[in-house]
């Protein structure tokens, strides 16, 4: 089980809470049935179950999204997961025909269906479907405005005349809630994706972990422009004194019509 915390998370709060932390987005059906088989393997193992989908396209297949609970995921969980919960779902036989089982990561544009999820991607642009309808309507777009009690707050962008540009939508009334694919959350999931990487291969001892005294960097401060030195400017000439004997020679040659001024003493 890894012991990492994202940014949002604080790290006062126990790692087993969050993977107790119960999904509010759930699948209906056979996927139900699926999710109930592998979610108590999963969190046995230390994982977050994300979601079940059951396609019957080109045969059946079970894609388990599944997450650590700071919610990378990498090629080797997968194949952990995967040879862990095949015997599993062999036993209890949850889909009465053959199928494929897929194991994967939630994916940059991934599945929202636990409240830290909304409250972690606060600020970016999703899609979200209502199972029960709100005030007439089950398509919303709009970017997350964190969360409010049981609801989750959502600056639409998808505005018609006379509607209101925020409302408020129950999490339990969601169907779908997913991320849209955004140049700012490619972003961000490339910095966790690479910062996960780096930390096993820190634990795996493929590379020297980091001496204690050394601070994590600031993206945000790495990312701003640098101020441009001011160029240094060459110093001032001092103006020539006005009443030297030079200047007096020139300006009586001037006034005589001379073209070139006599030489100085």
């Amino acid at each position: 089980m890894s012991d990492r915390l994202t940014e949002t998370e604080t790290e006062n709060e126990p790692i087993a809470e969050l993977l107790d932390e119960p999904r509010l987005v759930v699948e209906p059906g056979v996927a139900a049935r699926v999710a109930a088989v592998a979610a108590p393997v999963l969190q046995g193992m230390g994982y977050r179950l994300v979601r079940i989908k059951v396609s019957g396209e080109a045969g059946c297949t079970v894609q388990i999204m599944a997450e650590r609970p700071d919610g990378t995921m990498l090629i080797d969980d997968c194949e952990a997961v995967s040879r862990a919960l095949s015997p599993v779902l062999d036993v209890a036989d949850p889909i009465e025909r053959a199928y494929r089982l897929e194991i994967s990561s939630p994916g940059i544009d991934r599945p929202l269906v636990r409240r830290s999820d909304f409250e972690r991607y606060s600020g970016h642009l999703v899609k979200i479907e209502m199972a029960v309808p709100h005030q007439g309507r089950k398509r919303f777009r709009g970017l997350l405005d964190g969360v409010e009690g049981d609801a989750v707050r959502l600056q639409r962008d998808d505005v018609r005349e006379g509607d209101e540009p925020l409302v408020l939508l129950t999490m339990e009334d969601i169907g779908d809630a997913r991320l849209v694919l955004t140049d700012e959350l490619i972003a961000e999931s490339m910095r966790r994706g690479k910062a996960a990487e780096r930390e096993l291969r820190q634990q795996l001892g493929l590379e020297p972990p980091p001496p204690p005294h050394a601070r994590k960097s600031d993206p945000a401060k790495s990312q701003a422009p640098r101020p441009k030195a001011k160029p240094k400017s060459a110093p001032a000439k001092k103006p020539l004194p006005a009443n030297t004997k030079a200047h007096r020679l020139a300006a009586q040659s001037s006034r005589r019509g001379e073209i070139d001024p006599p030489e100085g003493d």
